[in-house]
C-alpha cells in the first residue's frame, strides 16, 4: 500500500520526513514526549494534552487498537501524534476498532516512520517548542513555516475554558454520603471514578464557575482538576480558589489544580524546559518518607523557592529526579494538592491513598 508522505517541522528549523497516519492535513502545537510504555489511548484523550503534539517513546503504537471504556474524555483534543512504528491492525479481541480509524474520526494528523529517539533527545536538549505536522506542504517549506508561525505559544495560553464541560453534570450515586464540587479545568474521567468509588457524589462545573454557584450545591468538599495551559493566566480560577479556601471546607487539587491552588496562595508557577510526561516518575512523600512511582503530565511547575518562603503552605512531596515541588498543603486550611496523577490508568497505583486522605478530611468536618 502506498502511504502518503508527511513532514514534521520544529520551530528551530529541524525537519523530519515520514509517512502520514490519521487524518490528512496540517496541524501544529507544542511538541512534547511521553515515556509511558502503555496507555496511548488514555494519553490522547487526556484534556491536559490539548494543543500539544505527542511523541510516544514506545516504538510500536496502535497494536492493541482502541476501546470506548478506556477514554479519559469525550474525544481527543491533541494537536497531533508522532510515532516510530505504527500499526493499523490490532490484536486485542475486545477492541472497538483501530487507532488509525479513531484518529481519522476525530481529525487528528500524525506522522510515523521517523527516528523518535533522535527527536526526543533533541527536545530534551533544546526544550519544548512549537511544531507542525503536514501532509500538504511536502515541497513548500516556506508555506509550512508560515503555518507554524500561526501556532500560539503555550506560555501565557489559557485553554481550560475551551475544553471544560459547558454545563454542570453529575457523576456517581446521588445517595452517596459525601458531595464534592469539581471545578473542571479539563478533568479526567478516572478522577471521577476514583471519587465515586469512595462514596462521593460529584457535580462537575465549568472552569469559570464562580464560588457563589459552587456553594449553592452545599458540597462537603471541593476538587480542582487537571487541565491544559498556563496557570499563571487563569485569574478567574485563582479568584474562585481563594473564595473556596475562605469557606474552610476540604480542597484537593491535581496537576493544573495543584498549580492553581499554589497561585491562590501567592506561590508562582513557571514553564519547564521540557516537562514531565510518563508513568515512572519517582516521588518522595516528605512526611512518611516513602517513595511513590507516579504518572505525570505537566509542562508548568510550582516555584520551589516560593513554597519554602511561604507562611501559608508547605511542601509535602518532592520529585526525586529534579527536586521540583510535587505536592503542597496549606498550614491552616484543610487543603492539599499534588503535581502528578494518583488516578492514573494505566499506570502505577502507588498514590491512590490521596483520594482516601481527601475523604478523611471531609469526614472530619
Amino acid at each position: 500500500m502506498n502511504k502518503l508522505k508527511a513532514t514534521l517541522l520544529l520551530a528551530d528549523g529541524t525537519i523530519f520526513k515520514g509517512t502520514l497516519i490519521g487524518s490528512p492535513g496540517t496541524n501544529g502545537g507544542e511538541i512534547c514526549f511521553n515515556t509511558g510504555m502503555t496507555g496511548y489511548q488514555e494519553i490522547y484523550t487526556d484534556p491536559s494534552y490539548t494543543g500539544q503534539i505527542i511523541v510516544t517513546t514506545t516504538s510500536h503504537i496502535g497494536n492493541y487498537g482502541v476501546i470506548s471504556s478506556e477514554v479519559e474524555s469525550d474525544q481527543p483534543t491533541i494537536a497531533g501524534i508522532v510515532v516510530n512504528s505504527f500499526s493499523e491492525i490490532y490484536s486485542r479481541l475486545d477492541a472497538d476498532g483501530s487507532l488509525q480509524d479513531y484518529l481519522v474520526k476525530y481529525g487528528i494528523t500524525g506522522i510515523a516512520d521517523i527516528d523518535t529517539r533522535k527527536l526526543v533527545r533533541h527536545i530534551r536538549s533544546k526544550g519544548a517548542m512549537n511544531a507542525i505536522i503536514s501532509s500538504e506542504f511536502e515541497d513548500d517549506l516556506a508555506g509550512l513555516k508560515a503555518e507554524l508561525n500561526l501556532v500560539p505559544d503555550m506560555n501565557g495560553l489559557e485553554l481550560s475554558s475551551q475544553v471544560c464541560t459547558k454545563e454542570p453534570f453529575f457523576y456517581g450515586d446521588e445517595n452517596s454520603p459525601l458531595k464534592v464540587a469539581c471545578l473542571d479545568f479539563g478533568i479526567k474521567l478516572n478522577i471521577l471514578r476514583n471519587l465515586a468509588d469512595r462514596g462521593v457524589y460529584c457535580k462537575v462545573f465549568p472552569a469559570k464557575t464562580k464560588f457563589e454557584e459552587l456553594k449553592k450545591w452545599n458540597p462537603d468538599g471541593y476538587f480542582l482538576s487537571n487541565g491544559p495551559g498556563d496557570p499563571a493566566v487563569m485569574e478567574y480560577a485563582v479568584k474562585t480558589t481563594k473564595d473556596i479556601l475562605e469557606s474552610d471546607k476540604p480542597v484537593f487539587g491535581i496537576c493544573l489544580g495543584h498549580q492553581v491552588l499554589a497561585e491562590a496562595c501567592g506561590i508562582s508557577t513557571y514553564k519547564m524546559h521540557h516537562g514531565h510526561r510518563g508513568l515512572n516518575h519517582p516521588i518522595k512523600n516528605i512526611f512518611t518518607g516513602k517513595s511513590e512511582i507516579t504518572s505525570q503530565n505537566h509542562g508548568f511547575v510550582v516555584k520551589k523557592e516560593d513554597v519554602e518562603n511561604s507562611d501559608l503552605v508547605e511542601m509535602t512531596h518532592i520529585h526525586l529526579n529534579d527536586k521540583t515541588v510535587a505536592g503542597i498543603k496549606l498550614k491552616n486550611k484543610p487543603a492539599f494538592s499534588v503535581q502528578y496523577h494518583p488516578e492514573s490508568s494505566p499506570g502505577p497505583h502507588d498514590s491512590r491513598y490521596l483520594f482516601d486522605d481527601f475523604i478523611n478530611l471531609m469526614n472530619k468536618k
